[in-house]
């Protein structure tokens, strides 16, 4: 059977409609995106609740945390670019300082944006996001596991980021029901461990495919949540592997890999891989193209756990 494939802002779109019908105090924002984001359906089915600001990011943070200020549930989206970088001032001191309900989707993450190039390829979106006060990150796998998150963090008080990519994905086989703060086992392994969020889950998969084909066996993981971060089991995978390698499509600088690395040097030291962007910008590409660039494939993957095997 052909595994689905959806892109995760149409799904975030027709979730975003589902919470309207039933909750009037759902409001939506965008920077002039709503076609990119999927916003725009909402826009056409409540217009009254869709705000569009033009290019102006820092006003619709500002302008989001008024609205939640009155009791709004507010959901703000652009892409990452530039709902982080461009707008981290109203976010942190706006939003986040008044632990306002302010649910941020940003879309467009990483460098699978692909072509748009540098300029639109957030790869430090997270580190900056991770590093305020009352802000939570959530960085769905896949199109179920991002309906999910939008209705945890709708049922969850204060301020999220939620990351979404621009691409099609494959929905994960081997899901658990997802819960905020918590990840989980996606495939077993006795060998080493990945731990992978966002697109970069399904990768991990496949590289566990092929290195089981060489008869090799390890582990993946997804951590959708990344702030609250699920400790506890990261310092269960440490004890049982001993080996773990980290994949993110983000820089490696103060995202998945150095939460996971936070958590262990504290509590429970071992040998740590890491697969990221290892501190460059993006650049023009496909998807594909820049995957392998970058080291992010699944074939990098695989090529990167046989050398950490053999060590």
């Amino acid at each position: 059977m052909a595994i689905e494939q959806l892109y995760q802002r149409d799904v975030y779109g027709k979730t975003l409609v589902e919470l309207g019908k039933k909750d009037s105090s759902v409001i939506v924002l965008d920077a002039d995106l709503s076609g990119s984001t999927r916003t725009i359906l909402f826009a056409k089915e409540f217009p009254d609740r869709f705000f569009n600001f033009g290019v102006a990011e820092q006003n619709m943070m500002a302008t989001s945390a008024g609205f939640a200020s009155c009791g709004k549930v507010v959901f703000a989206s652009t892409f990452a670019m530039f709902a982080s970088a461009r707008a981290l001032d109203q976010v942190r001191n706006s939003i986040c300082y008044n632990n306002l309900n302010v649910k941020i989707v940003a879309t467009h993450s990483g460098i699978t944006v692909g072509e748009d190039g540098a300029s639109h390829q957030a790869l430090e979106d997270i580190n900056f996001m991770r590093a305020i006060p009352n802000m939570k990150i959530i960085v769905p796998a896949d199109g179920p596991e991002t309906r999910a998150a939008i209705l945890a963090a709708y049922q969850t008080n204060g301020p999220f980021y939620i990351r979404l990519g621009r691409a099609k994905v494959p929905s994960i086989e081997t899901r658990k029901e997802f819960v905020l703060g918590k990840g989980y086992m996606c495939a077993d392994g006795k060998d080493m461990a990945i731990i992978a969020c966002g697109v970069m889950v399904n990768e991990a998969l496949t590289a566990a495919k092929m290195l089981k084909e060489k008869g090799k066996n390890a582990a993946v993981f997804n951590i959708p949540t990344i702030k609250p971060f699920d400790k506890d089991l990261i310092i269960e995978i440490a004890k049982k592997y001993g080996k773990i390698i980290v994949c993110e499509e983000h820089q490696i600088t103060g995202g998945l890999y150095s939460a996971v690395c936070e958590t262990l040097s504290h509590d429970y030291p071992v040998l740590v891989e890491r697969i990221g962007v290892e501190d460059r910008f993006g650049q023009s590409g496909s998807p594909k193209e820049l995957m392998e660039c970058y080291g992010l494939s699944a074939d990098c993957i695989a090529k990167k756990c046989e050398e950490f095997l053999r060590k």
